[in-house]
Formats: structure tokens, C-alpha cells, sequence
């Protein structure tokens, strides 16, 4: 790494499709999948605003296989990993760029056997249900 630079991208959202697998031609398992976050807030007139941010995500690997077992459509995951912007050009010759997030880390948050109602509830934010047991009892207070 070099010194003084950090990439790094947390979020914690809802899925807004089922992930997909697909294996490069030397046996890689590769997963993608986007993942909604929102943010509610109110204007200056007191009326409550909501936007929506929609992030790629890219999983390899064995976290690959893990998401596309057990991820769906509205499931509700934290992803930890770095930046990547690709350019490549498309089928008709223009020039394309996608940033996404190459995830080193992702942990389902879903209640183990609880079914998800889709990426949010009608008006309601994605909630931080904190960190998991196990990263507490890291935590040194």
C-alpha cells in the first residue's frame, strides 16, 4: 500500500436482484450483484426527502460461491472492500466505465430463517443493525 492512501468502501444494503455466478475460463468464481442504500432526511420546508444509491458489487472466489448461495433479492448484507473503476469498450465501439466495489469481506445481516419483504419496506431506511456477536467480543471495552 502505499503510504498515506486508504481505499476502502463500506456499506450495508439491500439487494435489488439475485446475485450471479459466473466462472472465468480458469475456474474463478466470480459473483456480482448490486446493492441499494438510501438516505432520508427532511428539506428545508420540513417535507421528507429520500434518495436512493445503487452500488456494483463484486465478490471472487469462495465469497463468491457463499453470496450466490445464499444471497437473494432483498437480502440484507454488509460488503467491505476496495474501489475499482473499469473501461472497456462495448460491442458498438463507445468507450464504456463502471466503478464498483471489489468485496474482500460480506456478512449477511438477515435473521437466520426470516424471509426478506424486498430491498426496503414502503418509506423505510435500510437499518444498521450493528456490528455481528462475534465483532463485539473483539471490541477491548
Amino acid at each position: 500500500m502505499a503510504r498515506g492512501t486508504v481505499n476502502k468502501a463500506i456499506l450495508i444494503g439491500r439487494l435489488g436482484a439475485d446475485p450471479e455466478i459466473r466462472y472465468t475460463p480458469s475456474g474463478r468464481a466470480v459473483t456480482n450483484f448490486r446493492i441499494a442504500t438510501n438516505e432520508i432526511w427532511r428539506d428545508k420546508e420540513g417535507q421528507q426527502q429520500d434518495r436512493t444509491e445503487w452500488h456494483s458489487i463484486v465478490l471472487w472466489d469462495k465469497l463468491a460461491e457463499i453470496s450466490a448461495e445464499y444471497l437473494k433479492k432483498g437480502s440484507h448484507v454488509y460488503v467491505e472492500g476496495r474501489l475499482q473503476t473499469r473501461t472497456w469498450e462495448g460491442q458498438d465501439g463507445v468507450q464504456r466505465r463502471t466503478t464498483e466495489i471489489v468485496a474482500l469481506r460480506m456478512q449477511m445481516l438477515d435473521k437466520k430463517g426470516a424471509e426478506s419483504e424486498g430491498p426496503f419496506a414502503p418509506g423505510e431506511p435500510p437499518v444498521d443493525e450493528g456490528p455481528a456477536a462475534s465483532e463485539e467480543d473483539d471490541l477491548p471495552f
